[in-house]
């Protein structure tokens, strides 16, 4: 009897010493203290200029790739092929803000180096995300709905402008002028959807980069920042591969657009500087720079919540959902299978490099 009570009294003490020492396991687990990590200056500004240099030139190609339709016909934006790349490429997106950009958010706005009212509370990188999504469909329809009115209001000035020339010149005189890009009925209302469908495309190339560019910075400030080899070593190839195929999906939007070469040229130089800018930022705050202060857990954790909510909008709505019911596709059950295999293929290896980056 007295063995048993002594028993009881021993799983008791242990039971009260696991309650104390429990939170402060807990604690030690999450802290805010610097890591012990293999810090090497040198050593880590030369991985930093290697990183700069192939995420570079893998922004760029990736981004020009698609661009190369004027000179390859199979890349152009009406064959089977881009409907493939594109929906590689828009895997690639929806993966990046699903597997990369959203948890991101989420770690730095959950971190147990900020207060646990209100960041503990709610899931803000949720809240943020559906909330840039929400802003990523107004914009989109908005400056449609805009552009579209503008060009509609156009066509229409031009069609009472034909009419008055055709009361006082032949019929002859005003087959003339259409040839020179003047149109009149049902042809009117042709090119002026074609216009709409053009201005639907650049308003998705530009908001796309947008949400692109916001979560590359924070990348490349984040790796610059790093003084760890072993912490940027595996990040340089990781980034150089989600560079490359960032930079496919973009480019494909912005051939679909038709920009002049100038615009090309700005959006393309814009997209492949953008990482290894931050990159340039990241090395010269890297002395200030604390990664675990609740200033910059916050800011990147609100930033990247947005660049998420902007990327899966416009890989789901603007990307798949435009190309898959496209009749072209939805009429070609050879193309549909191919374009959803690449679809999940860009998605499986954007998904694989979460586990380097």
């Amino acid at each position: 009897m007295i063995n048993l009570k002594q028993t009881h009294s021993r799983k008791h003490l242990f039971f009260c010493c696991l309650l104390v020492l429990l939170p402060s396991l807990v604690r030690g687990e999450c802290t805010c203290e610097p890591e012990d990590e293999d810090r090497n200056k040198s050593l880590a500004l030369k991985y930093k200029m290697a990183a700069l240099a192939s995420i570079l030139v893998a922004g760029a190609i990736g981004v020009c790739f698609p661009l190369l339709g004027k000179i390859i016909k199979a890349l152009r934006p009406e064959k089977n092929v881009f409907f493939m790349i594109k929906a590689f490429a828009a895997g690639v997106i929806l993966s990046t803000g699903f597997i990369h950009v959203l948890p991101d958010a989420s770690e730095s706005l959950t971190s147990p180096c900020l207060k646990e009212n209100p960041w503990g509370k709610f899931p803000f990188a949720g809240l943020v995300a559906m909330t840039s999504a929400i802003g990523t469909l107004m914009v989109d329809a908005f400056a449609t709905s805009h552009f579209s009115k503008r060009q509609f209001n156009k066509m229409q000035q031009l069609g009472v402008d034909e009419e008055k020339t055709g009361e006082h010149e032949n019929h002859l005189h005003v087959h003339t002028h259409a040839t020179h890009g003047h149109s009149h009925g049902s042809i009117s209302l042709v090119e002026g959807s074609g216009s709409t469908e053009l201005l639907r495309h650049r308003v998705i190339s530009q908001v796309l980069e947008l949400g692109i560019v916001v979560h590359s910075v924070i990348i490349g400030i984040s790796l610059g920042a790093s003084e760890s080899p072993k912490t940027i070593r595996p990040l340089v190839a990781a980034l150089t591969f989600h560079q490359f195929f960032e930079g496919m999906g973009l480019g494909g939007c912005i051939s679909q657009a038709q920009f002049k070469c100038r615009a090309v040229a700005i959006m393309s130089l814009f997209f492949s500087l953008t990482t290894p800018l931050g990159i340039v930022i990241g090395i010269g705050i890297s002395s200030r720079y604390d990664e675990d202060s609740p200033t910059a857990l916050i800011v990147e954790g609100i930033f990247n919540a947005a660049s998420a909510g902007i990327l899966i909008y416009m890989a789901l709505v603007d990307l798949l959902a435009a190309d898959f019911m496209n009749p072209k596709l939805q009429n070609n059950g050879t193309l549909q299978v191919g374009a959803s295999v690449f679809l999940l293929l860009g998605a499986a290896l954007m998904s694989l490099l979460a586990i380097w980056a």
